[in-house]
């Protein structure tokens, strides 16, 4: 999965902080508070104050002196003062120190607070940035203008599709364009019934150039996207839906149209648009998912046993795991002998076997839904997974 520009959270510094392993990775997540009143009482400083506490005190069971940890975590304290940052909050502060260096992200998430102490990073409060539902693609479409973008819920990104193909119906037709122009009655749409004078042989032929135009869009859409799963939403007139409808073959067309000239549209308003119309299908995708457990409840294609689903997320044969926000498990996992260990609660020398879990599926492109305990296919559980084989 790649991620566009406008992501809060690149894909590839994901990846990075997933492969650091070393002694004392601290993760710590806290909320911003927007709110004014919020702001004036300072909240989310005093958040990010108990939080080194914590960072402290785990420190401390690591054998290390009060003057090693308070140089350690120095980094961390310095943002409290950090007026910028606190200024502009987004919703919530993802921060990350170990010994190789330290990083923070601002993030559209509103965090719990939590602090994490481990051999690697605590990562699965931000998977919810890279959930394969939130990617879509979206076409404006007129006579007279044709953008393609890679959409999310964090914006667009222009795919430049008139590379690929003529980004007018003047282009693709050439200067017997400008003539038929001219039969159009004045303010009407070129896609629209009725829109030449005369009847007849003409009209037929003025229809078929302006379907053969959407194919060579269709053909050029097809080509410039190449995760073909996402779905793709038009943004047009319904008379130019109606018509790319006819001669679509992409293999995931949304099959509502997101009204409008878009050539005139705000991008900004577009996008929300596009957002609010795609989402009952993202809704489905997800009920689906857990619709697919269910049904596949009584076969070797599904766990909640977490002996069977920490090796199976490690090697990549979690096609789709499920994460119980609430709760967690603490162990040992040894990928020589493929033995886990579990324990009570977090110590020194184990880690979050959820943390494990989700990371690894993410990283060979599994789908991770980290939901709450209402949502889990087998209640209790921290973990369900769907196996790909």
């Amino acid at each position: 999965m790649k991620t566009s520009k406008f992501h809060p959270l690149p894909i590839k510094t994901f990846e990075t902080l997933a492969t650091n392993h070393s002694l004392h990775c601290v993760s710590i997540y806290l909320p911003m508070h927007k709110k004014g009143k919020e702001q004036n009482e300072h909240l989310a400083q005093e958040t990010l104050k108990k939080c080194i506490k914590d960072a402290n005190k785990s420190l401390q069971k690591h054998n290390l002196s009060n003057s090693e940890i308070t140089t350690y975590l120095k980094p961390i304290e310095k943002l409290i003062s950090n007026v910028e940052l606190w200024r502009n909050p987004s919703e919530g502060l993802a921060i990350f120190l170990d010994k190789k260096g330290f990083n923070y992200y601002t993030l559209p998430i509103p965090f719990t607070a939590k602090t994490e102490v481990a051999s690697s990073f605590y990562l699965t409060p931000l998977l919810p940035l890279y959930e394969e539902e939130e990617q879509y693609y979206l076409l404006e479409l007129s006579q007279d203008y044709v953008k393609l973008y890679e959409a999310s819920k964090f914006g667009l990104t222009n795919l430049h599709i008139k590379s690929l193909a003529p980004d007018t119906l003047e282009k693709a037709i050439g200067f017997d364009f400008k003539q038929k122009m001219l039969q159009f009655r004045s303010g009407q749409d070129a896609f629209s019934a009725g829109s030449f004078h005369g009847h007849g042989e003409g009209k037929d032929d003025d229809k078929k150039e302006i379907l053969a135009f959407l194919k060579i869009i269709d053909k050029a859409v097809n080509k410039a996207i190449k995760d073909k799963k996402a779905p793709l939403v038009i943004a047009s007139t319904n008379n130019v839906f109606n018509s790319y409808q006819q001669i679509n073959s992409y293999p995931n067309l949304y099959n509502i149209n997101c009204k409008g000239d878009p050539e005139f549209k705000n991008k900004t308003k577009l996008h929300k648009a596009s957002l609010k119309l795609i989402k009952p299908y993202f809704e489905t995708s997800k009920k689906l998912q857990l619709s697919q457990f269910q049904e596949l409840y009584h076969t070797p294609k599904v766990s909640y046993q977490l002996n069977e689903i920490i090796p199976a997320a490690i090697s990549g044969k979690i096609e789709t795991l499920f994460v119980d926000k609430s709760s967690d498990e603490f162990g040992l996992y040894n990928t020589e002998n493929g033995k886990l260990l579990l324990g009570t609660k977090k110590e020194i020398k184990n880690s979050s076997l959820a943390n494990l879990a989700a990371v690894q599926t993410f990283l060979n492109k599994g789908n991770v839904y980290v939901i709450d305990p209402t949502e889990m296919p087998v209640k209790g559980r921290t973990l369900n997974a769907i196996f790909r084989y």
